[in-house]
C-alpha cells in the first residue's frame, strides 16, 4: 500500500514539474524509475491521464488553435486576431510545449514495456502508441515541420538540439504508431470510454485525408494519392466493422443531430434519451455533472447571440430540393421545396436543410437555456418556450448547437465531447475516394456522405453523379458543403480551409450578417441602419481581414527558437 502511494505522489510531482527547454522534459530520475512499472495496474494509471489532454469543449468551441472562432464562419463582439490576420509570433506557446511533454509520457510506458514479461499490458501500449501519434499530428497540423520524438529524451540528450524532421517523416511516423496501435488495442468499443481499434481506424482516416489533401493541393500529387488512399481504406475499416452508427432515433425525427450533442444520463430531450443510446461517437471526452463537469460556459456562451454565425455558412445550407440556393432561386416560385428568399425575418429558414433548424434560432422562435425559469420543465410537446428569440442583434444569426434545455447550474453540463464521430468517417471515406479518383461513385456516395445528408433530411434528393451534372453543380464543392455543414463549430473549418489551400480565398472575406435593404429587417430592426453595409444590402459585421501564406501555419515561440536555434521559423514568420 506504502509503494502504491509513494508511485502515485511521483507520477503526480512529476506531471506539475515544467523544465525550461524545447520538449518541457521532466527530469529521467523521476518518472522512469523502474519501480513504478512493476504491475499491469501500474501501466493503466499512468495510461489515464492521456484521457484527460485531448481536444475539449474548452480547447475547440472558445478560441484554441482548431477552432471554427478562428475561422470564417464565426466573429464575436471584438475581433480574433488569428481569424482576422494579424497574430504575430508569441513569446511562448502552451499547445508546442504540451504536446511534446505528453509525447514524452507516452515513450515512457513504451520504454518500460520493454522490460515487462507479460501481455496483460497491451491495451495501454496501444494506447501510448495511439496518443504519440495523436500529439504528434496536432504538432504537424499548427507548426508543420516538427521534431519527431521516438524514445525519452532527457534534458542532455543530444536531440533537444536538433533540427526539425520534415512533416512527411513524422507523418508516416504517425501513421505507422497508429497501426501498431490497431494490433495492441481491443476489437470492440469499450464501456468505459477506452480506445479500441477502431478509434485507431479512425484517426488514421483523419491524418491521411489531412495530410493527402495538403500535399494535392501543393502539387504533390503522388504523394497525396498514396495517403488519400490509406484514408479510404482506413474508413472503410470502420464502416465495414458495423460497429457505429449516426445517432437518428424515430423519437426525435428531424431534431436527432441537435439532441445528440446534449445527451447526458439525466433526461436532456424530449425522447429521453441517454448517452447509452448514441453508438455515433467512437472516440469522446466524457463528461459528467457531478463526476467531470464541462467546466466552460458552454450554453450560457452559445446560445443565441453569444455567438455571431457568418451569413456565408447560413448561405450553405441547402434547400430541401438538395440544391444550393443560388442554383434553386426564389424567382422560380413554382417549387414547394425550393428557396423563399430574404424578405421576412424567417424566409431564408424554410425549405432548407434541416440541420440549419438544429443549429441556429430563428425569430419569434420559443427556446430554452439552463437557468431559472428559462428551461423544460415538462419536457411535454406542448410545453411553451420560456423565451423568445429576437435575432435583432450580432450577425441577426443566432446560434442553439451545444445549447442544453434542461436546468443545470452553468459550466456543470455533462454531455460528452465527440473527439471523433462515425459521421466524420463517413465524409472523410467521400472525400478520400474523390480526391483519390477524382471522381466518386453513387455506391461509395450511399454508404457514406447521403448517409450524414439524410439523416435529418429524409426526403431531400442524394448527392448523385446525375444531381451535380443536370444542375452544373461541382462535386468537390458539394462534399465539402457537407462537411462543413455537419461538423460546424467542432473544430475543423480552419484546419480544411489549410489543407484545402483555400484560406487565401475564403479567410480575407468580410464576415455579414443578415440582408437588411429591402427586407423586413429595415422596419423591425431600425437601429441597425447605422451598421456598415455592402453592396447586397447585407450587415457588415467584421471587415479589413487578411491572410498571407505564412498564416497556413502558426508560427513557432520564440523562447524555444533561442533554446534552439536549429528549430528555425516557419516561412514568413522570420
Amino acid at each position: 500500500m506504502i509503494n502504491v502511494m509513494i508511485k502515485n505522489i511521483i507520477i503526480g510531482f512529476s506531471f506539475g514539474l515544467l523544465v525550461s527547454s524545447c520538449l518541457d522534459l521532466s527530469p529521467k530520475d523521476q518518472m522512469s524509475d523502474s519501480n513504478m512499472w512493476e504491475t499491469a495496474s501500474d501501466f493503466k494509471y499512468f495510461a489515464n491521464n492521456f484521457y484527460g489532454w485531448t481536444r475539449d469543449f474548452k480547447k475547440v468551441t472558445s478560441d484554441g488553435p482548431h477552432s471554427d472562432e478562428r475561422s470564417d464562419l464565426f466573429t464575436g463582439a471584438s475581433v480574433n486576431v488569428y481569424s482576422h490576420g494579424s497574430n504575430s509570433i508569441p513569446t511562448s506557446d502552451s499547445w508546442y510545449t504540451d504536446n511534446y511533454k505528453y509525447i514524452r509520457r507516452a515513450n515512457l510506458i513504451l520504454q518500460n514495456a520493454k522490460n515487462y514479461s507479460r501481455d496483460d499490458i497491451n491495451t495501454y501500449v496501444g494506447e501510448a502508441y495511439f496518443f504519440r501519434a495523436y500529439f504528434h499530428f496536432d504538432l504537424v497540423q499548427l507548426y508543420g515541420d516538427v521534431i519527431k520524438v521516438d524514445k525519452v529524451m532527457d534534458i542532455d540528450s543530444p536531440e533537444m538540439n536538433q533540427e526539425r524532421n520534415d512533416r512527411g517523416e513524422v507523418i508516416d511516423f504517425i501513421i505507422d504508431d497508429l497501426n501498431k496501435a490497431v494490433e495492441l488495442l481491443s476489437d470492440e468499443p469499450e464501456e468505459d470510454g477506452r480506445i479500441c481499434k477502431m478509434v485507431a481506424y479512425a484517426f488514421i482516416s483523419r491524418v491521411a485525408l489531412y495530410e493527402g489533401t495538403w500535399q494535392k493541393f501543393r502539387d504533390n500529387t503522388e504523394r497525396g494519392k498514396a495517403l488519400l488512399d490509406i484514408a479510404v481504406k482506413a474508413a472503410d475499416k470502420v464502416i465495414a466493422s458495423k460497429k457505429y452508427e449516426l445517432f437518428k432515433p424515430e423519437s426525435l425525427g428531424i431534431y436527432a443531430y441537435k439532441y445528440m450533442f446534449t445527451l447526458e444520463n439525466v433526461k436532456s430531450n424530449p425522447a429521453g434519451l441517454t448517452k447509452k443510446d448514441n453508438k455515433e461517437y467512437i472516440f469522446y471526452r466524457r463528461h459528467d455533472e457531478i463526476l467531470a463537469p464541462i467546466g466552460t460556459n458552454i450554453t450560457a456562451g452559445y446560445c443565441a447571440n453569444a455567438v455571431y454565425l457568418n451569413r456565408k455558412l447560413v448561405n450553405m445550407y441547402l434547400t430541401q430540393n438538395g440544391l444550393p440556393i443560388d442554383k434553386d432561386p426564389y424567382a422560380a416560385g413554382t417549387n414547394e421545396k425550393g428557396f423563399k428568399g430574404y424578405a421576412t425575418e424567417t424566409s431564408e429558414f424554410e425549405n432548407r436543410d434541416n440541420r440549419m433548424l438544429n443549429c441556429m434560432l430563428q425569430k419569434g422562435q420559443k427556446y430554452w437555456k439552463n437557468e431559472d425559469n428559462q428551461c423544460r420543465v415538462t419536457w411535454d410537446e406542448n410545453e411553451e418556450g420560456r423565451l423568445t428569440c429576437d435575432v435583432n442583434k450580432g450577425t441577426g444569426y443566432q446560434n442553439q448547437k451545444w445549447c442544453t434545455e434542461r436546468q443545470v447550474k452553468s459550466e456543470y453540463e455533462g454531455y460528452d465531447y465527440p473527439i471523433i464521430r462515425y459521421a466524420e468517417v463517413l465524409l472523410n471515406y467521400a472525400e478520400a475516394v474523390y480526391e483519390r479518383d477524382g471522381e466518386i461513385k453513387d455506391a461509395d456516395l450511399d454508404k457514406s456522405l447521403n448517409l450524414v445528408r439524410l439523416r435529418v433530411n429524409p426526403t431531400m434528393p442524394k448527392l448523385s453523379k446525375a444531381l451535380v451534372d443536370d444542375n452544373g453543380l461541382n462535386m468537390r464543392e458539394e462534399i465539402r458543403r457537407e462537411r462543413t455543414i455537419e461538423l460546424v463549430h467542432e473544430g475543423f473549418r480552419l484546419d480544411d480551409l489549410k489543407r484545402w489551400k483555400t484560406a487565401e480565398e475564403e479567410m480575407p472575406m468580410d464576415i455579414l450578417g443578415i440582408k437588411w435593404e429591402g427586407t423586413n429587417f429595415e422596419t423591425s430592426w431600425t437601429n441597425a441602419s447605422t451598421i456598415k453595409r455592402n453592396d447586397e444590402g447585407c450587415l457588415i459585421l467584421e471587415d479589413g481581414r487578411s491572410w498571407s501564406e505564412k498564416n497556413y501555419l502558426y508560427p513557432l515561440p520564440s523562447d524555444q527558437t533561442q533554446l534552439n536555434p536549429k528549430l528555425g521559423q516557419n516561412p514568413g514568420w522570420e
